[in-house]
């Protein structure tokens, strides 16, 4: 059966060869690929499990015969020492009892005649005896020790045999794990380019990452009426990467009585406030070259009529970010968001004021300035560069971002969070013209979204089938529409939703992520992970309708 399996495994690998599954010049069926590399590794790692689950019984069945030789050995020795001494003790009595016996004959009349006779008899009787013990008992010891040397040979036999399986099996596998090495590889590459189409619908959006900017980004839908009813929106708290400093956050925190040193220490850790050379050169894409305080200068991250503690808790991170980014002037800085926002004309008033009161004061670490990451809005929570992107560092952290240091609830954010004042801190985001710009969606638009992630949970391979209904397929594919997903819901013996009639969120509020969602309707209730959820909705929802972060929460009307 195993070499069944490890023949399967190599069938496997001939008829998908590596070089078929990625084209790099085609992402028409990128969803595909990635569903036929994870079924392939599936399939391998299944076919894997019984092959190592042998190569450990046949490690462990070689480290028993490899003691129970040991062992054998220690008994033959105990075994020939024992025959050599019984060996000495029957010759010594057979020359003991030779003497006695010759005494006997020299004397045998003279015993015939006594009353000792049958005292003689005896005693020699008693003495054949013996020494039959004796012979016995060196036949006994000859045959356990040959019988130890039979079984020591069919062991050593056994584990020579259980050496060629080690390598048989220990080969197996290692070519079973260099072909799943392969597919990791494929779908890390193809989840990439996934991600990367995913990001560019999201772009769309037009993000804000800077409180100073006009761009609206999302709204608040909550008094809108789209025309129908029932209706369900998906609010997100906080945007876009959630790490460093909280631009609201760091006003709410102002306002609240809090300085430059309480702002930064509540969004960052592990750093020092550092003199630095005030005269270093930033080199600014297509604008020249600055001292360090001019182009703090001229940064519009942030509005200038906002409370001084703020200021200087941006300043300072300002100019730590550049500082870090351009590796201490080396390298050159761009000016929009993606770097930090440059306005062609120094800020005059409060800012400029911030900046002489901060005069060269960076953020360091290990004597080094830090990437004071910074957004606008974080939702009520901060999080570390290791949670958002995988790149840990010493100096970002996770903490909740409220009046009391934590959060219980959605209410409880929504009173007590820092930056609550920010236009970005709860919204839906997209918008349908049709329906009054607002991102409201019907109950069986809802109904088909949780038709789509019930159908890719029962058969993962009709992924490439679940993109917007009111949009071509983004690779030339066929996109499948409500009634044909519900259609083949139904081939599949599940019964799908028609109408939703309620949702339920729930959330970590320590983690401050979305946890699971639970859809009842027409069909009865499901539940889904937040992330599940959340994934299939960014790729199926009409128009340019998203769910933004990784907390967010459900309205209902």
């Amino acid at each position: 059966m195993l070499k069944k399996l490890v023949w399967l495994l190599i069938i496997i690998t001939l008829l998908v060869p590596l070089a078929t599954l990625v084209r790099a010049d085609e992402l028409e069926d990128i969803e595909k690929q990635l569903i036929e590399v994870r079924q392939l590794l599936d399939e391998s790692k299944k076919a894997t499990e019984p092959l190592e689950a042998n190569l450990n019984q046949v490690e462990v069945s070689i480290n028993n015969a490899e003691l129970q030789i040991a062992q054998k050995q220690q008994d033959i020795v105990r075994g020939e020492a024992d025959l050599v001494k019984q060996k000495e003790i029957i010759s010594e009595r057979a020359r003991s009892y030779y003497k006695q016996s010759r005494g006997y004959l020299g004397n045998l009349l003279g015993i015939v005649l006594s009353k000792n006779l049958p005292e003689a008899s005896r005693m020699f009787f008693y003495q054949q005896q013996s020494l039959q013990r004796d012979r016995d008992t060196i036949i006994k010891t000859a045959f356990f020790i040959r019988t130890l040397e039979e079984q020591r040979t069919k062991l050593e036999f056994l584990k020579k045999e259980l050496d060629s399986e080690k390598v048989y099996f220990a080969s197996e596998v290692a070519k079973a794990k260099d072909y799943q090495s392969g597919l990791e590889k494929q779908i890390a590459e193809l989840s990439a380019k996934q991600q990367q189409l995913v990001a560019q619908r999201l772009a769309s959006l037009n993000i804000p990452r800077s409180a100073g900017t006009s761009a609206r980004g999302c709204s608040d839908d909550r008094s809108v009426d789209p025309g129908f009813s029932p209706r369900i929106a998906f609010f997100s708290f906080g945007a876009p990467h959630r790490v460093g400093l909280n631009q609201y956050g760091a006003r709410g925190r102002a306002e609240a009585g809090q300085n430059r040193d309480q702002i930064l220490s509540a969004y960052f850790q592990n750093y020092e406030l550092t003199k630095w050379d005030t005269n270093t050169k930033i080199r600014v894409e297509g604008k020249g070259e600055f001292t360090l305080e001019e182009y703090v200068q001229h940064i519009y991250e942030m509005p200038e009529d906002w409370p001084m503690a703020a200021l200087e808790a941006q300043v300072i991170a300002a100019r730590s970010y550049a500082l870090a980014y351009t590796n201490n002037g080396a390298n050159e800085i761009c000016t929009t968001e993606s770097c930090q926002v440059f306005g062609d004309n120094p800020k005059t008033g409060q800012w400029a004021q911030a900046v002489t009161n901060t005069e060269g004061l960076v953020m360091t670490s290990g004597g080094s300035p830090i990437k004071a990451w910074y957004a606008s809005t974080h939702g009520g929570y901060v999080f570390s560069s290791g949670e958002i992107w995988g790149g840990e560092t010493s100096y970002t952290k996770h903490a909740t971002d409220t009046t009391s240091g934590g959060a219980g609830s959605f209410s409880d954010l929504q009173s007590n969070a820092y930056d609550r004042s920010s236009p970005w801190f709860y919204c839906d985001w997209g918008a349908r013209s049709q329906y009054n710009n607002t991102a409201w969606l019907k109950t069986s638009e809802l109904a088909d979204i949780t038709n789509v992630i019930l159908l890719a949970r029962k058969d993962p391979s009709t992924g490439d089938y679940f993109y917007q209904t009111d949009k071509a397929h983004p690779y030339g594919g066929e996109v499948w529409n409500e009634e044909r997903v519900k259609q083949e819901l139904r081939s599949r013996g599940i019964t799908p939703y028609n109408n939703v009639s309620g949702i339920s969120i729930a959330a970590d509020f320590g983690a401050g992520k979305t946890s699971g969602v639970t859809v009842s309707g027409d069909s009865g209730s499901v539940s889904f992970s937040g992330e599940e959820f959340k994934s299939w909705f960014n790729l199926r929802a009409p128009a340019n309708l998203q769910i933004v972060g990784p907390l967010y929460n459900a309205e209902q009307q």
